[in-house]
């Protein structure tokens, strides 16, 4: 995890619900490329979690069909046939990143701000043209991804074919958080999500149900490509993971919970709707 103390930020682990730093100067994309090197330790009272890193990339892919049954039919469009041959994504901005507890703006061009539950998988090592059964050799951990949409931006973007601009595109726009757990600690093929808006659970899935794994989304991703440390790749959305699914909208001061075990809880509150600026 990366948390700020005394004016810096820094990486460290939990113990508990204690803060421990791991002796390493630089930020999390740097100690994963250095192979997570472990020197002097020390408990840090009063730390704050930050996001966990800042990715040297993004990719978000659509793996839970259950989740575009329902999104697609809410948006007017039907699953293309081609979502069964490849795991198809999209590329965000590393700079938009937020962390747990930090509030998330409103932009002021959307009536229609949404969540979206996602686990995403870190990229630990180096690797190009990766088999889907050596790509879980290459992970570092596992993170919480609250992909925050602008429906109403979405809808007019779609149609153009060339994927989401301003429906993601904003400062605070991808949360991440509220920690990294290492490959050793999870079962990436079958780990519960769940999200809850002002403590009701709105969706609940498990990554047993994506059509394409993880190793799947690495291997594509891959293909005459070099993937590296630090490099974020998104699950996409879990079939109730988002307001759009249920025709419920989010609401100024509306507090968003995704959850997943053993990642722990990423808790943001929905900041202030801003006057539309024309």
């Amino acid at each position: 995890m990366t948390y700020a103390a005394d004016g810096a930020t820094r990486v460290g682990y939990l113990d508990g619900d204690d803060v421990v730093d791991l002796g390493f100067d630089g930020d999390m994309v740097a100690f994963i490329e250095a192979g997570a090197p472990h020197g002097t330790t020390r408990r840090v009272p009063g730390a704050v979690l930050r996001a966990p890193l800042r990715p040297r990339t993004i990719r978000d892919f659509l793996a839970f069909e259950g989740h575009l049954i329902n999104a697609f039919g809410r948006l007017g469009r039907e699953i293309p046939g081609e979502w069964y041959e490849v795991p198809a994504y999209y590329k965000g901005l590393p700079d938009t990143v937020i962390g747990p507890e930090e509030e998330i703006p409103w932009p002021a061009y959307t009536d229609e701000l949404d969540h979206e539950l996602e686990l995403a998988v870190i990229i630990g090592s180096q690797g190009k043209d990766i088999k889907a059964g050596e790509a879980l050799d290459h992970v570092f951990g596992y993170t919480l991804w609250n992909d925050m949409s602008a429906r109403d931006a979405q809808r007019s973007e779609l149609p153009v074919g060339m994927g989401p601009g301003k429906a993601k595109d904003w400062d605070g726009s991808n949360v991440l958080g509220p920690c990294i757990v290492t490959s050793d600690e999870i079962d990436p093929g079958n780990t519960w999500l769940a999200v809850r808006i002002n403590g009701e659970e709105w969706g609940r899935d498990t990554t047993a149900n994506m059509r394409y794994t993880f190793a799947d989304l690495i291997a594509y991703a891959s293909e005459e490509l070099t993937l590296r440390p630090g490099e974020l790749l998104g699950s996409g959305t879990a079939k109730g993971g988002s307001g759009l699914e249920l025709d419920r909208r989010l609401k100024p001061g509306d507090v968003i919970e995704l959850e997943a075990e053993p990642v722990g809880v990423l808790r943001n509150r929905v900041g202030p709707r801003p006057i539309r600026r024309d």
